[in-house]
């Protein structure tokens, strides 16, 4: 009995270590197509991050990027004491923010992810230059087939492309850590859909530079 006591206070006080530890984490939920940079940021930077990442193709249905985000933050909220918003503001027009508000949690800046990692002003001269412009960032060159092909039912439809990309006048990859892998996925995504492919280097700069703010926004 004694033994059997012992054990049960033991688990107890290595339950409420977990959890207090749990609850001293900095926790963001994400977009999957940022995951792996938002991880390899915090791992170099010494953050205590809890990445929630959410599904990547969120972004092809937009108006359910909201409604996900506000179903999983209360539990992250019970569970985490720091709590912020991995998303621009990502197609939903608004819809986001209302979340935000809602619950008084931060999210990045700006409208969507090439916001984050070229910046608005560039993304605004590059719009100038050539509107046509169709951007990957490093996730859309290593998933182009199922993101973008699948997606749009190209795969079965070919004949459809031009009703897709008739407007469009360039790809612009919004290249984080270009690697020849890489350079070749976009040349043969870009070739996918007919158009001339550009390639800039954004690195992770403007990305970690915003999840600092958000990190310095939640103490």
């Amino acid at each position: 009995m004694e033994s059997s006591a012992r054990m049960e206070s033991s688990a107890r006080m290595e339950s409420s270590a977990r959890m207090e530890s749990s609850v001293k984490e900095w926790a963001v939920v994400a977009c999957g197509a940022l995951a792996t940079e938002i991880s390899e940021i915090s791992e170099r930077r010494g953050w205590s991050l809890k990445i929630y990442p959410l599904p990547p193709l969120l972004h092809n249905h937009p108006e359910k990027i909201a409604g996900t985000v506000r179903g999983l933050l209360p539990d992250v909220i019970s569970a985490h004491k720091r709590v912020a918003i991995a998303y621009a503001d990502c197609g939903t027009y608004g819809a986001l923010d209302g979340v935000v508000e809602e619950f008084n949690i931060p999210r990045l800046a700006g409208a969507h992810c090439y916001d984050v990692f070229a910046s608005p002003e560039r993304i605004s001269e590059i719009m100038e230059e050539e509107p046509g412009t169709y951007y990957l960032t490093d996730y859309l060159v290593r998933s182009f087939y199922r993101s973008v092909i699948v997606e749009l039912g190209l795969d079965r439809y070919p004949e459809l492309r031009p009703d897709y990309f008739a407007h469009y006048r360039r790809v612009l990859w919004l290249a984080q850590q270009p690697t020849d892998e890489l350079r070749a996925l976009a040349i043969q995504g870009a070739e996918a859909i007919g158009l001339p492919l550009e390639i800039e280097v954004v690195g992770t700069i403007g990305l970690e530079r915003q999840l600092a703010l958000l990190l310095r926004a939640t103490q």
